[in-house]
C-alpha cells in the first residue's frame, strides 16, 4: 500500500466511463490515490494524466499492471479486452475493479473466476446499480423480512432510440458480446439477483431481435457513430429465467422499440407479505393492512452522495480489509451464464440449462 495505506491504483481506460471512476475515486483521495493511466490512444490517457494530476501514463495496459507501485487496477475497456487483462492483473498479485458485463461471454468469464480463486485478490464487478439509494433502502427492509418471501420479479430498461456508437466496437458482437443485453440487461439482471436475495439460476428462456440497428435506425446520443462499420447484434432481448428455490425473473431490454417510456431501468418486486416497484430515482412499497392496499412512496434524497461513490469505496474496503465484494467475480458469471442462455434460446427456440461448471 501507499502512504497512509492508500490503494494505489492503476487505471486502464481513459474513456468515458474511465473519467466516471477518475471523478468518484477522487472524491476519496484520503483513501486512494491513482498513479498511472493508460489507454489504447495514449493522447487521451496524456490529457486526463493532465487534468488529474495523474503521474504516469504508461506505455500499455500490460506496462501498467506490471508497476509495482500499484495495488489495484480499474479496468474500463471494450468487453473483449476485460478477461485477458482482468486475469493478467490478478496474476500480477493486483486487485481489480473491472466494468461490466465481467467478460464478453461465459467461458471468459469462468477463466476470471478461476484466476480470482488461484491468487485469493480482490475482483469487483463496478454494477453501480446496487449502490442506488433507492435499492439500499429496499434490500433493508428486504432482510427485515418486509416483503416476505419473492417469488417472482420483473426488470427492465427500455430505450426508445438509443443505439450507442452504431458501427463501433458497442455494435459489433466480437468486441461487445452482444446488445443492449450484455449493455444495460447486465446491470438490470445483477440487480434484481442482489434485491432477491442472490438465487441460483437454473434455466432460461428467451428471445432476441433487431429490427432497428441493421437498418440504421434508433441511434441514439451516447458515442460518436461509425458508418462504415457494422451491426451485428440485438436492440431487443427479452427472457424468463428459472431459480432453484422456483422463484423467477423476467427481463426486457432495448436500445431502440417503439414503445412509450420514459428510458429509466425499473424492477418489480413480487413477494408474499409485499412488493416493491422501483423506476429511477423513484420507487415505492406496496403492501396491504387492514385489508386496504397502501403505497410508501420512495424517493432519492436530493443531497445523496451517488452509487458511484459507495461503489469506489467499497472496493477500497475490500482490497484493505479482504472482504467478498458484493458484486464478486461469482455474480458476474451468474449473468455472463444467463446472457449465453438467453442468446442460445433465441437461437434453438427451447429453453437452455445454466452450465456452473468450472
Amino acid at each position: 500500500m501507499g502512504s497512509s495505506d492508500q490503494v494505489r491504483i492503476g487505471l486502464i481506460g481513459a474513456g468515458n466511463i474511465g473519467n466516471v471512476h477518475l471523478q468518484e475515486f477522487g472524491k476519496l483521495e484520503h483513501d486512494c490515490k491513482i498513479t498511472a493511466i493508460t489507454d489504447a490512444y495514449l493522447p487521451l490517457a496524456e490529457q486526463r494524466a493532465k487534468q488529474y494530476g495523474i503521474e504516469t501514463v504508461a506505455p500499455s495496459p500490460e506496462a501498467l499492471i506490471a508497476r509495482s507501485d500499484i495495488d489495484a487496477v480499474i479496468i474500463g475497456v471494450p468487453n473483449k479486452y476485460h478477461a485477458p487483462l482482468a486475469v493478467q492483473a490478478l496474476e500480477s498479485g493486483k486487485h481489480v475493479l473491472l466494468e461490466k458485463p465481467m467478460g464478453l461471454d461465459s467461458a471468459a468469464a469462468k477463466d476470471i473466476v478461476r484466476a480470482q480463486r488461484r491468487t485469493g485478490k480482490t475482483l469487483m464487478v463496478a454494477h453501480q446499480m446496487r449502490w442506488d439509494w433507492l435499492p439500499l433502502q429496499v434490500k433493508a427492509q428486504i432482510e427485515r423480512g418486509e416483503l416476505g418471501h419473492i417469488y417472482t420479479a420483473k426488470t427492465g430498461w427500455y430505450r426508445r432510440k438509443g443505439i450507442p456508437g452504431w458501427g463501433t466496437w458497442f455494435t459489433q458482437h466480437a468486441e461487445s458480446g452482444g446488445g443492449p443485453l450484455i449493455d444495460i440487461g447486465v446491470h438490470m439482471l445483477d440487480l434484481a439477483f442482489h434485491l432477491m436475495g442472490e438465487p441460483k439460476p437454473i434455466s432460461v428462456y428467451g428471445s432476441t431481435y433487431a429490427e432497428f440497428g441493421p437498418r440504421k435506425k434508433g441511434i441514439g446520443g451516447w458515442g460518436k457513430p461509425d458508418w462504415n462499420g457494422t451491426y451485428d447484434v440485438e436492440d431487443l432481448a427479452t427472457a424468463i429465467i428459472k431459480m432453484d428455490n422456483g422463484a423467477s425473473l423476467t427481463l426486457e431490454v432495448s436500445w431502440a422499440v417503439h414503445m412509450n417510456t420514459d428510458s429509466n431501468p425499473f424492477v418489480h418486486l413480487m413477494g408474499s407479505e409485499g412488493g416493491v416497484y422501483l423506476s429511477g430515482n423513484e420507487g415505492k412499497f406496496l403492501m396491504e393492512r387492514f385489508d386496504q392496499p397502501i403505497d410508501v412512496p420512495l424517493t432519492t434524497p436530493n443531497d445523496d452522495e451517488g452509487a458511484r461513490v459507495r461503489l469506489s469505496r467499497h472496493f477500497l474496503e475490500c482490497v484493505r480489509e479482504g472482504k467478498t465484494p458484493w458484486t464478486s467475480a461469482e455474480t458476474g458469471l451468474r449473468s455472463n451464464l444467463i446472457i449465453d442462455a438467453i442468446y442460445e434460446s433465441s437461437r434453438t427456440g427451447g429453453e437452455v440449462k445454466l452450465d456452473w461448471s468450472l
